[in-house]
């Protein structure tokens, strides 16, 4: 069920948050060997029941009673936030995140934390120290990363909806591989307040839904402003509470004129550089017959080139590593995180601490990052990804005085096999060239499905927007998500 139509039985007392949370946590004990959650609240019923009374006094709002998970980079007081990381096993912070803040204030029910790539530093969640978490329409697949947990979660019926975190792509890919709808939202559209860092000139906490209205009331819920978060800024008009179910029609509706009325006035572009010989058939074909879609609505479709995005990976992760290897610094065996017993020095302190409490893709990003940064090696790397990532910036603005959105696959494949990870992480940096564009615009950008392989998997389509179109790529998702029929997975991990 979507969230709107939970909101519905709740409302009318058809079901009760206590058995709706009961139904739930009996799915994730069904489907254990998914390994999506990390950790399960063992408190979730009693929040259900606090929801309950709240619904029974007439005072609901939007996601009073609705059963949500978590990524694992976001503080939670009551529950630990390991990032799947050994250092940060057991970790319990002292206080929630701007955005769990906001979904406990309307008495959102969490059923845990879900499971990631370590740090946030990847692509299949395979990097996680605790679990391997597995496709649900494929066990011996992959379902993406960094948010991999949390699109396994949302695509299996683990949960109604899910936040996430999205870096380089890390909500959008998962979401593309699970056949589900994830979004990246404007940068600085949600506090990244109690978000732990990797990149913080990148990172942005997003939702996961079976929908893109589902994506949009999780969105609205818990967006905006927020002191803790400079980034954080007001879009005008968007975000007031609402009790009914209707806040997601409410915000897609408040900044742009509904499809199909206004379809010729819409302009799309297609992007040639993401439908190359690197894009694997099945996926070029699914994105050209959803733009096709698209055309036959009304829209005008047109082919368009972005050459610069050749160089957008390698900027990437120059940028994000730079920022990865300051943001982690902190985790020294001082002042908390893992620590080793009876260290010799200070240096062997810190030297085995972070040995042992990172794995190896942090580790290799940490290096990449101290690398550039380095003195006599600033200006040749970090300088000149900045300067690529300006410009970037720049084209894209070009672009949008012209076309409302931006089609292209979420990512050049569809969820690949366990067995089939690429040993060499360069060439699984390269699969993220359909994602780090936006992230490093900072522009609101969102994956749904479009179709599905030989094998049946799923296949994502992309619709970028400017900052601050987020309402307009979430009705042009929508329209096309109301002709095409989302694809179930087939769970048979036990």
């Amino acid at each position: 069920m979507s969230i709107i139509e939970q909101r519905q039985l709740l409302d009318r007392r058809e079901i009760s948050a206590i058995e709706l949370t009961r139904s739930y946590l009996e799915r994730i004990e069904e489907h254990s060997g998914l390994e999506a959650f990390l950790h399960v609240n063992n408190a979730c019923e009693a929040a259900a029941a606090k929801a309950q009374a709240r619904i029974d006094s007439g005072e609901s709002l939007a996601f009073t009673g609705i059963p949500v998970g978590l990524k694992d980079n976001l503080c939670t007081f009551d529950m630990p936030t390991t990032c799947a990381s050994k250092m940060l096993k057991g970790y319990i912070p002292p206080y929630d995140a701007t955005v769990v803040a906001k979904l406990r204030s309307q008495d959102a029910v969490f059923l845990g934390k879900l499971n990631m790539d370590e740090f946030a530093m990847g692509a299949t969640t395979t990097t996680s120290y605790y679990k391997k978490t597995r496709n649900p329409f494929d066990p011996n697949r992959v379902p993406g990363g960094s948010s991999g947990g949390s699109a396994a979660a949302v695509s299996a019926g683990l949960c109604s909806a899910a936040l996430g975190s999205d870096t380089g792509g890390s909500i959008r890919q998962p979401a593309s591989f699970c056949g589900i709808t994830g979004m990246r939202p404007t940068y600085g559209m949600v506090s990244r307040y109690g978000c732990v860092a990797f990149a913080s000139s990148l990172d942005q906490v997003g939702p996961l839904g079976l929908s893109a209205k589902d994506c949009a009331q999780l969105l609205a819920a818990v967006a905006g402003a927020d002191g803790h978060d400079q980034t954080s800024q007001h879009s005008t008009g968007l975000f007031a509470e609402r009790s009914s179910a209707g806040m997601a029609d409410d915000f897609m509706n408040s900044r742009y004129e509904q499809f199909p009325e206004k379809a010729p006035e819409i302009h799309l572009g297609v992007v040639k550089e993401l439908l190359g010989e690197s894009v694997e058939p099945e996926t070029r074909q699914a994105v050209l017959n959803a733009a096709e879609w698209y055309r036959n609505a009304g829209c005008q479709v047109s082919e368009i080139s972005i050459p610069i995005l050749e160089h957008a990976v390698p900027a990437y992760y120059l940028i994000s590593s730079a920022e990865a290897s300051a943001n982690l610094s902190r985790f020294d065996g001082v002042r908390y995180g893992h620590r080793i017993n009876k260290p010799s020095s200070y240096e062997d302190l810190v030297e085995k601490s972070r040995a042992e409490g990172f794995g190896w893709e942090v580790k290799r990003r940490i290096l990449l990052g101290s690398y550039a940064l380095c003195s006599g090696y600033y200006d040749d790397y970090y300088i000149k990804a900045t300067r690529l990532a300006n410009a970037l910036r720049s084209e894209y603005s070009r672009l949008f005085e012209t076309y409302d959105a931006i089609l292209s696959p979420a990512s050049p494949m569809a969820a690949f096999a366990f067995d089939a990870v690429p040993e060499d992480p360069a060439q699984l940096y390269l699969a993220d060239i359909c994602t780090v564009g936006a992230a490093l615009a900072g522009l609101p950008s969102l994956s749904t499905p479009c179709g599905l392989t030989s094998d049946g998997l799923p296949i994502g389509l992309m619709m970028t927007g400017s900052r601050w179109s987020d309402s307009k790529i979430l009705c042009l998702a929508d329209a096309f998500e109301r002709s095409f029929k989302r694809p179930a997975p087939k769970i048979n991990a036990s």
